[in-house]
């Protein structure tokens, strides 16, 4: 091979090449202009650089300086039957050409950035994790650059944005969610996902992510002040916004309900689309409403629909709206889109909504359109929708009742209600408060709870969530007698007796059980401990661990989050 062909080789990738012969006088070279080394072929680059030729003897890499000039020297020795030594010359200055400290700097400047960066590779393992998303997430690059973004996060992959956008090269803007938990409490980020692509092949994905703690905790607190007043002024009118409950209105007393409504309130004052998952009776409608009059568009309407009470063929026109004789009978009128105006659109019971319809409600959320039905002409969506489900998303996907991008479109972010049996506490809280109310309202001096009834309270499942305790204590107020001594079984009513009393029958067995198996005790009096063995035992499958269990998916992504805990 001969020294031009070895320098042009070379050259492609760095500042400067010199090719030497044995005597380092030189055979062949190519500089950069701006590095302004006078040299010609056949002279002896040690009288041109001096005191650097012990180094020229070994391969390596070291630092020089000439006409004023850092310079960065690498030696590449070729086999002995060519005897060539190759001079490759870096300028770290020039950033035109050097494309490693071009490299550098750039990282640098991502890493000086207000604004969290993180970027992803065609497998989905972040590739890049600066500062800024280190101090919004509170997790460390380290842990988490060359992972996938589901190990890191701890998510189904079928669920990932950058997979999303990787697949579809379409960008996903203005997401306000939180990825990552920290000692249970979730960290909200607003984002924007973006592919980046190359000869149109998408070749990475990333994500910016803003931090507005300052601006949500300034609404916040402006938000919170206007309602106190608002609350405190005696002369104050309620909302004619088709609402009746705001935050005040939802009582309980657990930490869980805490962090909700904390949790509620901050994503209430982005202008974005929710999905609240949640039992019924959990009070899905009350958060909704609640998140309404605490945004911005507290003062437009807040329209709410139940998905499952009305047919296919009346869902869609009435959602969408009609023009006259779009079929027999239409006339012209206005859809909810539209009534709903700059105000809130609340869509329960979404997973009621049969397949069909589904798609053209993507097609709505997407472009923020609507067209009436038998129109052509169409109408700006100008409405944030919170929509809610009974039944687990991810259920609903893998059942096919529920599309993945519909999924995507609705849940810009998510609320999860837990059920009332995961919060003892709030059996406690509710039992008293509805006790108060009912007395109040019947005029009726009753008395408290016997012990073994609200023993039987606190054992039992509580399918109706919250709305059934209140059906229960209010059956109680009326069948019980101001001469009692206290409320008992016997005040229940038939269906209910039968219903809580197999509870208490289960209960006494399983208390049998742990007498005979004290290992299985202390599991069942550490809550944290056993979740987690049964975590390992399953591999982190949520599934299958959920259903050892006997709790949803959702309870048990709930308590990781409660315990902290965390996949090796």
């Amino acid at each position: 091979m001969y020294p031009a062909s070895i320098g042009t080789m070379i050259r492609s990738f760095v500042d400067g090449v010199i090719v030497l012969n044995e005597k380092f006088e030189i055979l062949w070279h190519d500089v950069h202009g701006d590095i302004h080394l006078d040299i010609s072929n056949g002279d002896n680059l040690l009288e041109i650089l001096p005191r650097t030729g012990e180094k020229f003897i070994e391969n390596g890499t070291f630092p020089i300086t000439f006409n004023d000039k850092k310079l960065n020297i690498e030696v590449k020795k070729f086999a002995a039957d060519l005897n060539y030594t190759v001079i490759c010359i870096e300028d770290p200055s020039n950033l035109s050409t050097n494309q490693k400290t071009r490299l550098y700097c750039l990282e640098k400047i991502i890493d000086t950035l207000r604004e969290g960066v993180m970027m992803s590779d065609h497998n989905g393992r972040i590739a890049l994790y600066n500062e800024a998303q280190e101090k919004l997430e509170s997790l460390d690059s380290s842990e988490i650059i060359g992972k996938p973004l589901w190990e890191a996060y701890n998510y189904n992959p079928q669920y990932s944005e950058h997979k999303h956008t990787f697949k579809t090269g379409k960008p996903i803007f203005s997401r306000y969610r939180a990825h990552s938990t920290v000692n249970g409490v979730p960290k909200y980020v607003n984002y924007s996902t973006y592919p980046i692509q190359k000869d149109g092949e998408t070749i990475a994905v990333f994500s910016l992510s803003t931090n507005e703690s300052h601006l949500k905790n300034w609404l916040h607190q402006t938000m919170e002040l206007k309602r106190q007043v608002e609350y405190e002024d005696p002369n104050h009118q309620p909302r004619k916004n088709g609402t009746t409950f705001s935050f005040e209105d939802i009582k309980g007393k657990s930490i869980a309900l805490k962090n909700l409504i904390h949790e509620a309130e901050n994503i209430a004052i982005h202008n974005t689309d929710v999905l609240i998952v949640g039992e019924t009776g959990t009070g899905k409608e009350l958060f909704a409403q609640s998140m309404h009059n605490h945004s911005l568009r507290a003062e437009s309407p807040f329209v709410a629909i139940n998905c499952a009470a009305i047919p296919e063929t009346l869902l869609e026109s009435t959602l969408f709206g009609t023009v006259k004789g779009a079929f027999t009978g239409a006339t012209n009128q206005m859809g909810l889109f539209e009534y709903a105006k700059k105000g809130t659109l609340f869509l329960d019971e979404i997973n009621s909504m049969p397949i069909t319809l589904q798609s053209k409600l993507i097609r709505v959320l997407q472009e923020r359109l609507v067209r009436r039905v038998g129109s052509n002409e169409v109408t700006q969506v100008e409405c944030t929708v919170i929509s809610a489900s009974n039944e687990d998303p991810e259920k609903l996907i893998e059942e096919e009742k529920m599309r993945l991008d519909l999924f995507y479109r609705l849940a810009h972010t998510s609320l999860y209600i837990t059920p009332l049996r995961e919060r003892t506490e709030d059996i406690h809280f509710f039992i008293h408060y509805f006790l108060d109310k009912y007395r109040r309202k019947f005029n009726k001096l009753v008395p408290e709870l016997s012990k073994a009834l609200l023993s039987l309270l606190l054992q039992y499942h509580w399918p109706g969530n919250t709305r059934e305790l209140e059906h229960l204590i209010e059956n109680l107020i009326i069948r019980a007698k101001e001469s009692d001594e206290s409320i008992d079984v016997e005040h229940l009513p038939a269906y209910m007796k039968k219903k809580i009393l197999s509870v208490q029958s289960a209960h006494l067995s399983k208390q049998k059980e742990l007498k005979r198996n004290p290992l299985k005790s202390i599991f069942s009096n550490s809550q944290e401990h056993y979740i987690h063995k049964t975590l390992d035992e399953t591999s982190w499958n949520i599934s299958k661990a959920a259903k050892t269990l006997g709790i949803t998916r959702q309870s048990l992504q709930y308590h990781i989050k409660k315990h902290g805990l965390v996949k090796p």
